[in-house]
């Protein structure tokens, strides 16, 4: 019995000096608690960042649900993936990972998501689809295939320096194309015939891209577009600097719808010609615009201002003038007036003191009359 008191008391002492070497454990548990490192981004998240802003991965941009969006072929994943081992150290224990596999992961994150072409046929006048389609639409499997697999990012790209830059500037930029009424005149000289230059730019730009383009499918049946189309919502900044073509897909036109639209064309000219303004109109329309742009370059507040007080002026003069034709009464006529008043009431008193004997003397005839009787 001592020898089984002595092993319990032992056990409990052992329990306490546990209980108070685990207290300060506790605590300082508890003090690391309040300053927990930040949570790390997924591995998966930091190696799609690291392969978007990766530049031997070809991608382009289209319209996804009204949506830009920038997408990457599946077969280009998988030649990156080969050529560039390097990228997949990122991944861990997870590096050596087919393309399928890594694919599959980051649709299974939402990092990526497969897409479809929307138009699934031929157009009239290719020969094949389009390598790279304008717009896209998602599609019903959600898993990875290389062949004519299209796949796009689903998250924000990391802002760069310059857009940091743009965002900063574009408002200051809004606030003073407001305020240009009020430039000095040559800040609006400047401003006019830059714009007018960039404008007359990308005029001169289009009509020279539709006339190489014309005359090429005229001649020889082929179908280039120098310069990139500026007016298309899914061309890049990059793709504005291209100059050569992209390769034609289509199949030649015949010569009879050649000859119809270059005949088509010339007409248009020649009856654009035969209607065109005369030197007299031209030369109205020139002055007219010249008046217009000489009045918008000429204005300044001061004269705004002036301007205004002018008009106050004129309005005050011409209240003045309406007030004037009124006659106005001299001294003289206010007093003849008076006196007219005067000889008026002093007629009427003694038409009412007449009228009022001729009923006395009626009176007293009655009373002598009804004593008589």
């Amino acid at each position: 019995m001592a020898g089984k008191g002595a092993k319990a008391t032992s056990g409990k002492a052992a329990e306490k000096e546990k209980g108070k070497k685990a207290a300060p454990a506790s605590r300082s548990s508890r003090g690391g608690s309040q300053e927990q490192p930040a949570p790390k981004k997924d591995v998966y998240q930091l190696f799609a960042e690291k392969v978007r802003d990766n530049k031997q991965l070809e991608s382009r941009w289209a319209i996804m649900q009204e949506t830009r969006v920038e997408y990457f072929r599946g077969k280009d994943f998988t030649t990156f993936i080969k050529t560039h081992p390097e990228v997949g150290e990122i991944l861990g224990p997870d590096k050596y990972m087919e393309a399928e596999e890594i694919v599959n992961t980051l649709l299974s994150k939402n990092l990526v998501i497969r897409c479809d072409r929307v138009w699934k046929t031929v157009r009239p006048g290719k020969k094949k689809l389009s390598s790279w389609p304008a717009h896209l639409e998602i599609h019903q499997e959600q898993v990875f295939t290389e062949n004519d697999g299209f796949y796009a990012w689903m998250f924000l790209k990391r802002r760069t320096l310059w857009q940091t830059i743009l965002s900063f500037v574009w408002p200051l930029f809004a606030l003073a194309v407001c305020l240009f009424p009020v430039y000095p005149y040559q800040c609006k000289i400047v401003v006019l015939y830059s714009c007018a230059g960039a404008l007359l730019f990308i005029v001169s730009l289009l009509l020279l891209r539709a006339a190489i383009f014309g005359i090429l499918w005229v001649l020889l049946g082929k179908r280039v577009w120098f310069f990139p189309n500026i007016n298309a919502e899914e061309t890049t900044f990059r793709e504005l600097l291209r100059f050569w073509p992209d390769k034609d897909e289509g199949e030649r036109p015949k010569w009879t719808s050649r000859l119809f639209y270059a005949t088509v064309t010339v007409l248009v000219i020649l009856l654009l010609r035969h209607h065109a303004p005369d030197e007299a109109a031209r030369a109205r329309y020139q002055k007219k615009v010249s008046n217009i742009i000489d009045d918008v370059l000429e204005w300044s507040p001061k004269l705004a201002l002036s301007g205004m007080m002018d008009k106050h002026a004129e309005d005050n003069a011409t209240e003045t003038g309406s007030y004037s034709h009124v006659p106005t009464t001299t001294e003289e006529e206010t007093i003849a007036a008076a006196e007219d008043v005067d000889a008026d009431e002093t007629q009427d008193s003694g038409v009412d003191a007449d009228e009022t004997q001729d009923r006395a003397d009626h009176a007293d005839d009655m009373r002598t009359r009804s004593s008589e009787a």
